[in-house]
C-alpha cells in the first residue's frame, strides 16, 4: 500500500517522472501505465491544463485517459485537493482535453502527408491497396458506408497488405472536415496510410483519442474495437473507433 501512496502523490516534475511507467489515477486511484493517463499541470495563470506530451514544468497530476475521468475529476474538486491549492478547472476541461488530442491527430496526419505517407480519394486509395503499399485505410465519421465497405473487402482480399500481417488499421476517428483540415484538400472522405514513422505516429495518436471518448474509468481497454462486420450499420458505430479488420 505504501508503494501505491507514492505513486499518488502529484509528480516532482517532467525530468523526474521520465522513468516512471505506472502512475496511480487521481479519480479512480488505481495504477496505470502512464500511457493509459493524462498529466495534468497547474499553469501560471492558474489554470489546469493537459500536458499531453508530459513535458510542461511543474508537479503533475495523473487521471485516465477518459473523458469520463476528467469530466468526474472536475465535478468531485480533485484538482484542487490534488494540488492542494484552491484550483478551479474550467468545467469545459474534458472537451478541452479532447479538442488537444484532436489537433494533436490532426497534426500528425499532416505531417505525414508532407512525407508522402498518405494518399487520398477512392481510387488513389484503392490503387494503394491492390499495389499493397497500404498500411492503414482513414475513413470519415461521416462517409457513407458504401464506399467504406467496399474499400474494407479490397483490404481484405489482400490478406495484410504492407503490414504483412492480418491485423489491419481502419482509423474512422475523424470527420471529413477534420480530413480536410489536416491533408488540405476539400471533401475527403477516404486515405490511406503509406508505410514510414509519421503514419505510426498517427495511428498511436489516433488510439489514445479513441480511448479518451471510448473508455470508461474501469476498462480503458474498450477504446479498440474488434473486427466489425460489413454491413452497412456496423460501420457507422464505429464512428470514432480505430479497428482492426481481418
Amino acid at each position: 500500500m505504501l508503494a501505491f501512496a507514492d505513486q499518488a502523490d502529484l509528480d516532482n516534475g517532467p525530468r523526474t517522472h521520465k522513468s516512471a511507467t505506472e502512475r496511480m489515477c487521481a479519480v479512480s486511484r488505481q495504477v496505470r501505465p502512464i500511457d493509459e493517463l493524462i498529466r495534468f499541470v497547474v499553469a501560471p495563470t492558474g489554470e489546469v491544463v493537459a500536458d499531453l506530451k508530459r513535458k510542461l514544468p511543474g508537479r503533475g497530476l495523473w487521471v485516465s485517459a477518459s473523458r469520463k475521468a476528467v469530466a468526474e475529476a472536475v465535478r468531485r474538486n480533485v484538482f484542487a485537493r490534488g494540488f492542494k491549492t484552491n484550483v478551479k478547472p474550467a468545467p469545459t476541461l474534458a472537451q478541452d482535453t479532447e479538442t488537444m488530442l484532436v489537433r494533436g491527430v490532426l497534426d500528425a496526419l499532416a505531417m505525414a502527408a508532407k512525407a508522402g505517407q498518405v494518399v487520398s480519394g477512392f481510387t488513389r486509395v484503392e490503387g494503394a491497396l491492390e499495389s499493397r503499399q497500404a498500411v492503414a485505410l482513414i475513413h470519415a465519421a461521416d462517409g457513407a458506408a458504401d464506399g467504406i465497405r467496399k474499400l474494407g473487402a479490397l483490404a481484405r482480399q489482400n490478406d495484410g497488405i504492407a503490414t504483412g500481417s492480418r491485423d489491419f488499421p481502419v482509423v474512422t476517428a475523424l470527420t471529413s472536415a477534420e480530413l480536410d483540415l489536416a491533408l488540405g484538400r476539400s471533401n475527403v472522405i477516404h486515405a490511406a496510410l503509406l508505410a514510414g514513422s509519421a503514419g505510426q505516429t498517427f495511428l498511436s495518436r489516433c488510439q489514445i483519442l479513441v480511448r479518451y471518448r471510448l473508455a470508461d474509468d474501469g476498462n480503458a481497454d474498450t477504446a479498440t474495437a474488434r473486427a466489425p462486420t460489413n454491413t452497412p450499420t456496423d460501420v457507422a458505430e464505429k464512428d470514432c473507433a480505430v479497428t482492426h479488420k481481418v
